[in-house]
């Protein structure tokens, strides 16, 4: 069975995969500061909950964008006994990356481009829901051509409460109406109303860039939350990038 591993900055995702079946998966805090000694108690807590022996493990495959963590959970994979490949410059993705600097684009956004290309097809839009709103997009003859940046929802509203004497943070819930009718409807309303006008308004330049036929697709533990107040996204695939990593196992490893 393939491990596959994807680190953020806020969450990290981790699948178990039985074949080409999520067989099991996990989501659990980042935490910059844990240790390998502690990734290999919590593999152990996690395998324990779900009564799968160590061993089943063949083959792990990391994805980071904390490169402080990811020497101590490479480390930490050695548990295993098993093969392990780090997703990172010289990887074999199989897509042209169509960028000025390929090396600089983060592994995540690279493997839910291969992801989404793979399952969907092209063109595709990926936006995946994270500490930060990343875009990706492929064309219609399977490259990666880039993407955008923006702040993610919880970034927004920390800054808004870090910059504002009365206000605080807020169950990030859509309000009844975009009217708000107190202080914490109207700073739902904003966060989340304003973040989905957000979507749709890069969305749609991307996709009269790539073509109107692209799908757009949309993961991240935020996704749901989100997507139900855009206009211009086709799906959810939560485990995008989980899968992305088990494409780029069969293509690399050996």
């Amino acid at each position: 069975m393939l491990l596959a591993i994807d680190m953020g900055n806020t969450q990290t995702a981790i699948g178990l995969f039985a074949g080409r079946d999520l067989a099991h998966g996990w989501r659990i805090a980042t935490e910059r500061q844990r240790t390998a000694d502690q990734y290999r108690l919590l593999f152990r807590g996690l395998f324990d909950l779900d009564a799968v022996a160590l061993d089943v493990v063949d083959g792990v495959i990391i994805s980071s964008v904390v490169p402080a963590a990811t020497e101590y959970l490479e480390k930490a994979a050695e548990l295993f006994d098993a093969q392990t490949l780090i997703v990172g410059p010289g990887i074999r993705t199989g897509m042209p990356i169509l960028i000025d600097n390929p090396k600089e684009v983060g592994a995540d956004r690279v493997v839910n481009a291969v992801a989404a290309r793979e399952i969907y097809g092209t063109p595709v839009v990926v936006v995946d829901f994270g500490t930060s709103t990343n875009f990706d997009v492929v064309s219609r003859d399977g490259e990666y051509l880039g993407g955008v940046i923006a702040p993610g929802l919880e970034v927004s509203m920390d800054a808004l409460v870090a910059a504002t004497a009365a206000l605080r943070r807020v169950s990030l819930v859509a309000p009844p109406s975009a009217t708000g009718k107190s202080t914490v409807t109207a700073m739902q309303s904003g966060l989340l109303y304003g973040h989905a006008g957000l979507v749709d308004g890069i969305m749609m330049r991307l996709v009269d860039e790539v073509g109107p036929d692209a799908v757009t697709v949309a993961t991240g533990g935020l996704a749901p939350t989100i997507v139900p107040l855009c206009q211009t996204v086709d799906l959810i695939d939560r485990d995008l990038t989980l899968t992305g990593l088990r494409v780029l196992w069969e293509r690399n490893a050996g």
